[in-house]
């Protein structure tokens, strides 16, 4: 396993973590995949509040040293008071005494930032969580977060990236390499779209490059983000066998040319979550709130 490190912190992150939006149907199967994730070398997982998956995160890890778990605040948890509550709950979900990274899952133009990073800076004074990122914020948003921040720094942004869309190369990914701020990739395989038919001869393509290296399409693809300075892929894996292969994906390193070829390949009309959202009428606040309601009435119906 290669390791890269987060922003400009010192904390050494594997060069693939692990993602977990949508885990949770099969949980036993899950906790072993995580776990074969670890025993590999996978030493960052990241979960949220909104995705339910706080608890199987926690069985997978324990008894397991050296690891770096990340999650996020849900946007209508953004009010001061709501943030120091929201992160004691993901400290009890998790297992954990103090949380290694904690993110703002969207922006909420709703609550001003300053109040959200106020509650964000007492709880790393507080040492319940050791460091700040962000989540689907754009240059902007995240001028704007980093500007009203006393003592720390943003030292993540997790937005969607792949070889299918590539929002972040449209200045994101150039101002984050400038304030050291790591790019955190999620949805790496788009959700699953990349292996649609319409993206066919893309993926053939990517499966002709990784016969060199005796690695699969997938894994390509993996390997174009970690080729990336300074971006983590987080790809989800609800099996073993899946797992063994985002492990797998460190393993070798792109020619420049064949980093080249990949950077030709079209975006087979694949639209991001956050361009997605943005287009809503109102944006994402509203949206993700009742979401985010959904998951917390069925936790409490089932006493988690």
């Amino acid at each position: 396993m290669i390791f890269k490190e987060l922003g400009s912190t010192g904390e050494r992150l594997s060069a693939v973590g692990i993602g977990t939006w949508k885990l949770g149907r099969n949980q036993e199967e899950e906790t072993e995949a995580i776990r074969e994730g670890i025993r590999l070398g996978i030493n960052f997982i990241d979960t949220a509040e909104m995705y339910n998956t706080e608890e199987l995160v926690a069985r997978a890890i324990i008894g397991r040293e050296g690891l770096f778990i990340a999650t996020k605040v849900s946007p209508h948890h953004f009010r001061y008071d709501d943030v120091i509550k929201s992160c004691s709950s993901s400290l009890a979900r998790l297992g954990v005494k103090s949380i290694d990274l904690y993110q703002l899952h969207w922006p909420n133009k709703q609550v001003p930032i300053a109040e959200t990073m106020r509650a964000m800076e007492r709880l790393v004074k507080d040492g319940k969580i050791r460091h700040i990122g962000v989540s689907n914020f754009s240059v902007e948003e995240l001028k704007e977060a980093m500007g009203v921040l006393k003592a720390n720094d943003i030292v993540s942004n997790q937005v969607e990236y792949s070889v299918f869309v590539r929002d972040p190369q449209d200045g994101l990914e150039a101002f984050c390499a400038r304030e050291k701020i790591s790019i955190i990739a999620y949805s790496p395989f788009s959700s699953g779209k990349m292996f649609g038919p319409a993206r066919s001869e893309s993926i053939e393509a990517m499966a002709a490059i990784g016969k060199k290296y005796g690695k699969a399409a997938a894994q390509v693809a993996l390997n174009w983000l970690i080729s990336k300075k300074g971006v983590i892929p987080i790809p989800k894996a609800a099996n073993v066998p899946h797992m063994r292969e985002n492990a797998e994906s460190t393993g070798f390193r792109l020619s420049r040319e064949d980093i080249a070829k990949i950077d030709e390949l079209g975006t087979g009309g694949i639209t991001s979550l956050s361009s997605r959202v943005k287009r809503m009428p109102k944006r994402a606040t509203p949206f993700l709130s009742k979401l985010a309601e959904k998951r917390e009435k069925l936790r409490s119906r089932h006493g988690i």
